[in-house]
């Protein structure tokens, strides 16, 4: 099987593709700028487990450069079998202060990203009548907003709805389902206080942050064939948080 994971130089995206690749699936490394970061991971995937894998850098936001990436993977492997929508941008600014340009251009990643690479996914899973799309979202998508996150927020929300038109538009042949993670340490979150950190925690029934290969782990089971039943769904991954 053949699995594209957008965004997957670092982060949640990593931990996803090399929870793919562990478990003996040939990956798609996409990452926009991290040349080194992306490297990296490739000889590590190669180093450890015996797979293919195809490295393509691609702004996920244009649609001349995913239709070439979608063509370069279909060159390589003949089929793409999952694609994760996991590339994602953030940029926290009072909401008064957002500029458009900003806003603009995470809506143009987290959701035009996700709607292109679905489009091209679609078409050739539909044309082999089975496939899997698995889109990233938030918490922040569903109640747990924050007015400086307004654009990040709008955009996850975006993605849900997107997830619910896909899987009509995929049936019955390509399941998609979204998942909606709390808070996770990356590079994200890196700057958050301690104190922020510690006031966060006190909401989340775990009391602590998720790791990214946590969801890494819900995002290969909601694709596998043990979740063949699963479709069109919205999987909160959050520890229990509950305010």
């Amino acid at each position: 099987m053949v699995v594209l994971v957008t965004g997957s130089s670092r982060g949640i995206g990593r931990s996803i593709i090399l929870e793919y690749a562990r478990r003996g699936l040939d990956v798609v490394i996409n990452y926009h700028k991290n040349d080194e970061a992306a490297k990296k991971l490739e000889k590590e995937i190669k180093d450890k487990y015996d797979v293919r894998v195809l490295t393509i850098k691609c702004d996920v936001s244009k649609e001349d450069e995913v239709e070439a990436m979608f063509n370069q993977i279909i060159d390589e492997f003949g089929k793409l079998d999952i694609l994760v929508n996991n590339a994602g941008v953030s940029r926290d600014t009072m909401f008064m202060d957002i500029r458009v340009k900003d806003f603009k251009r995470i809506l143009d990643v987290n959701l035009i990203g996700a709607y292109l690479c679905s489009k091209y996914a679609l078409k050739e899973m539909l044309n082999n009548k089975k496939g899997n799309i698995v889109n990233i979202s938030s918490t922040n998508a569903i109640d747990t907003y924050y007015p400086e996150s307004a654009c990040y927020d709008a955009s996850k929300a975006g993605i849900i709805s997107l997830t619910h038109n896909l899987a009509l538009e995929g049936a019955p042949f390509v399941r998609v389902n979204a998942i909606c993670p709390g808070w996770v340490n990356t590079d994200m979150n890196k700057n958050l206080s301690i104190e922020q950190i510690e006031e966060e925690k006190k909401n989340i029934l775990l009391n602590k942050f998720g790791d990214p290969k946590e969801i890494a782990k819900v995002v290969v089971f909601v694709s596998s064939s043990d979740a063949s039943y699963i479709n069109d769904s919205i999987i909160r991954v959050d520890g229990g948080k509950y305010n």
